[in-house]
């Protein structure tokens, strides 16, 4: 639990940036709203798959703490860091060159496509930061330092509230820039959260003995392969399932009008802050999976492993009760107008089947990364998530009369898929540790 809440709350708060900017868009008006969905459904995919492959930072430390190899940490942590400037870089390129082509497949309103576009604009001068900052919250997590990520979040977010409301809405003396002010917003707070972490790492004792940014070495291509075996699996896995939700909402673009746009952004928006504890849980698991296996006691990782299902299905059931319970009044809170509430309401309802299998998929997702175990989860995920996932969810909204509803039974249909393929699969490792550790033991 002491790992776990700091991360928890960390995560709720990183989110509420994201879902700050989806509220005050939508405040601005129903065309920021969708324009900011759109371009959200855009990064995503993209910044949780490259945020996967420096997650391997947590993995491989926890490791490397569990069993006792302290003097490897640094060169880790600074080869995380060469591969995170230079994935920025090819993502800022790649934008640049291809972004308004790929909007433009969209067929969008012309007011929505700008905002999109600018909103993503806006976001990219924070693109270099934040995969920074990546890199530093997985070294420092990894050590169990959870609650430092904790006070770097909760003192930046008031801020990234108080740009967003000063850049969309035009206040002191700021230009009103709609939802394009709500990227500009965020990549300034990517920016804070980084400086203070670079901060924490001389201010904090146990952190500052790394030297992370006093003892400089150069790339090692040996130490960025390692990181990369394990890192770009896990990145895969988690891209091809932010990217689901992602091209579900693009799909929805192209297939149905601004409003219910609006009104799918709205329930993905919020039910993703809910996915914000499960997802936690599953880090932890990382942390103490991985520093359990590191030092060979396996027994441990097995209670793990027990504690964080039983916390994230109590947790998954009670927030499912309440979002059911409230989910007019939560649709009211993103936007004034009627119809777009209309369309949200009964899209809450089956967007909470899906909760339990997506939290059991990510849970088990968490422990598979303890044991360093990534390459076989990639493609269980590809396939569960978009050959039965969003395959299902196309045919159902295209060629039933269930339209866009037919995309979130697709979806949990996917998730289902993965958490038995993730169980499986775990098992498997299990067994064979199991197994091992026998040997040895005899």
């Amino acid at each position: 639990m002491q790992i776990l809440w700091p991360i928890l709350v960390t995560q709720v708060l990183l989110y509420s940036m994201n879902m700050i900017d989806t509220m005050m868009s939508g405040r601005a008006s129903v065309d920021d709203l969708a324009g900011v969905a759109i371009g959200s459904s855009f990064w995503a995919p993209v910044s949780t798959g490259i945020n996967g492959i420096l997650l391997a930072v947590t993995a491989i430390v926890a490791n490397l703490m569990g069993a006792d190899e302290k003097e490897k940490v640094h060169d880790t942590v600074m080869q995380a860091m060469y591969i995170a400037l230079a994935i920025a870089a090819f993502v800022l390129i790649s934008g640049f060159f291809f972004l308004d082509d790929l909007l433009g497949i969209m067929e969008l309103e012309p007011a929505v496509h700008h905002i999109a576009y600018h909103y993503l604009v806006g976001l990219s001068t924070g693109i270099m930061p934040l995969f920074l900052f990546s890199v530093l919250r997985n070294f420092i997590d990894a050590q169990g330092l959870t609650r430092i990520s904790l006070y770097i979040i909760t003192l930046s977010l008031p801020l990234n509230v108080f740009f967003n409301y000063s850049l969309i809405f035009g206040n002191f003396g700021f230009p009103e820039l709609g939802g394009i002010g709500a990227g500009y917003a965020t990549a300034i707070t990517y920016w804070l959260i980084f400086l203070i972490a670079v901060f924490m790492t001389f201010k904090v004792e146990v952190l500052a003995a790394f030297k992370l940014f006093r003892k400089v070495t150069g790339p090692s291509l040996d130490v960025m392969r390692y990181h990369l075996k394990i890192g770009v699996p896990i990145g895969i896995l988690l891209f091809v399932e932010t990217s689901i939700f992602s091209l579900m909402t693009l799909l929805i673009g192209i297939m149905f009008t601004t409003d219910i746009i609006a009104a799918n952004q709205i329930v993905l928006n919020f039910t993703t802050m809910l996915f914000m504890l499960p997802l936690s849980i599953s880090m932890a698991m990382t942390i103490v999976i991985g520093f359990s296996v590191g030092g060979g006691r396996y027994e441990d990782a097995g209670r793990y492993k027990m504690m964080g299902l039983i916390t994230s299905l109590a947790l998954i059931s009670v927030t499912s009760i309440l979002l059911f319970i409230f989910r007019e009044q939560i649709a009211y809170f993103y936007t004034a107008d009627p119809a777009v509430v209309a369309i949200a309401v009964p899209l809450f309802v089956f967007a909470i089947i899906y909760q339990v299998s997506d939290a059991l998929q990510a849970l088990f997702q968490g422990i598979l990364r303890g044991y360093k175990d990534v390459t076989i989860p990639s493609f269980i995920a590809v396939f569960s998530y978009w050959f039965v996932g969003l395959t299902a969810g196309y045919l159902l909204a295209a060629y039933t009369s269930l339209e866009v509803y037919g995309f979130w039974i697709g979806i949990s249909l996917g998730l289902t898929c993965a958490a038995a393929g993730f169980f499986i699969r775990l098992r498997s490792i299990e067994k064979r540790n199991m197994f091992i550790n026998g040997e040895n033991a005899q």
